[in-house]
């Protein structure tokens, strides 16, 4: 299963940055929306080229995309399902992803304007409107 239209998709949403920036929540980030852990204080102090962060992207990726499928390992989801919730992982992490219960029933009993409805009904959806929007839009096949 390919995961190239969503990896350019959460690409175009993270943005990209070669410094630290505050994400909304306040936390530093740098590269394509890459979460600065308290053992990464070199990317506060060290200038890195563009190749760096993509590769960080890719590590970060694969990592969303093993937690999704160690948390979801036995849901029979579709494409949609899968990119919309490793998106939401890549972006909230999967505690994050964890607090979404009954959007998480809704989109596992195949309702999907009930999944929409939940993810609009969130703090996630107030704090970044347009990526949910356009999450919204591919889950529901647009």
């Amino acid at each position: 299963m390919s995961f190239t239209n969503l990896k350019i998709r959460i690409k175009k949403n993270e943005g990209y940055s070669a410094k630290p920036y505050k994400d909304q929540l306040g936390f530093y980030t740098i590269g394509y929306g890459h979460l600065i852990r308290f053992n990464e204080k070199k990317y506060f102090f060290n200038f890195y080229k563009k190749e760096h962060f993509s590769n960080l992207f890719e590590s970060d990726f694969k990592k969303a995309l093993n937690e999704y499928y160690q948390i979801f390992y036995n849901k029979n989801h579709n494409q949609h399902e899968k990119e919309l919730l490793i998106e939401m992982i890549f972006q909230l992490g999967p505690r994050g992803v964890s607090k979404f219960k009954k959007m998480l029933f809704y989109l596992n009993q195949k309702q999907k304007y009930m999944t929409c409805l939940e993810m609009i009904d969130s703090l996630w959806y107030k704090q970044t409107p347009k990526r949910v929007e356009d999450i919204i839009l591919n889950y529901i096949g647009e």
